[in-house]
């Protein structure tokens, strides 16, 4: 029975935990390898035009290419992403799930913490969220060897955004989202059903209206600014900064 690693289990690499034995990947977490835990909905409306598992898959996207951009360096462990969180401002859409602030709070402590007590150097936890930044943010603070890379946040991706959007206003499944899907998962985003969202500025924070059209958060298919807008090559530049700044908060962390 072969229980002592080779020297290739432990060189870096990049792997998914959900393709890896358990001895395999004790042997990566002994030598050092760095944890991914991607935080992304799998169960959140995203308009008429994109899916719900839109940040799920987003976040394992990038936890991927942010995995090889390190990999050189640092041996990396990718762990399934957290699927479920805290959202609700998109609750009134069908098949949208939230949890509370504090079990997803919870959820986020007790799976980072348990993959720190297994022996990962740091653990990287890649947030695809709007509303789960602030609860992701606190419970990071209170964990050794913790990281919060949120994906909006970098100096790279706000210039990106700044240089390439045309829509008045957005937020959600809007031309900036829709624009990284067309690059990621284009068999996934049908064009003919992104439409703009009613009104000229930006809505107020709260809970989206399907059905009233006098609420100021009304949106009868639940985007958020002007999907109709979005190419590939706007996703490709935007992605692209994305991955700069998340590989740069990373290896900043793991000097």
């Amino acid at each position: 029975m072969e229980l002592n690693p080779r020297p290739a289990d432990i060189a870096p690499r990049t792997d998914r935990v959900a393709d890896l034995t358990w001895d395999r990947i004790a042997a990566r977490l002994a030598a050092g390898a760095v944890a991914i835990l991607p935080v992304g909905a799998g169960a959140k409306e995203h308009g008429l035009h994109l899916p719900m598992a839109t940040d799920q898959i987003q976040g394992e996207w990038l936890a991927l290419r942010l995995a090889e951009r390190l990999a050189p360096r640092h041996d990396t462990l990718i762990w399934p992403a957290l699927s479920y969180g805290y959202y609700p401002a998109f609750t009134a859409y069908a098949g949208s799930v939230s949890l509370s602030r504090a079990t997803f709070q919870a959820l986020v402590a007790e799976i980072a913490g348990g993959i720190l007590g297994f022996g990962a150097r740091t653990v990287l936890v890649l947030d695809t969220g709007i509303s789960t930044l602030a609860p992701v943010a606190e419970i990071v603070a209170n964990l050794p060897r913790s990281v919060h890379l949120p994906i909006h946040a970098g100096a790279h991706y706000r210039a990106a955004v700044h240089n390439l959007q045309a829509q008045g206003w957005g937020g959600h499944a809007d031309e900036l989202e829709t624009s990284r899907m067309l690059v990621i998962a284009p068999g996934l985003v049908d064009m003919a059903r992104a439409y703009k969202a009613p009104g000229d500025h930006a809505m107020p924070p709260g809970p989206l209206d399907p059905v009233d059209p006098a609420s100021a958060t009304y949106s009868p298919t639940g985007a958020m600014g002007d999907p109709s807008l979005a190419t590939a090559a706007k996703g490709e530049a935007l992605l692209a900064a994305i991955l700069d700044d998340l590989t740069g908060s990373a290896l900043a962390a793991l000097a």
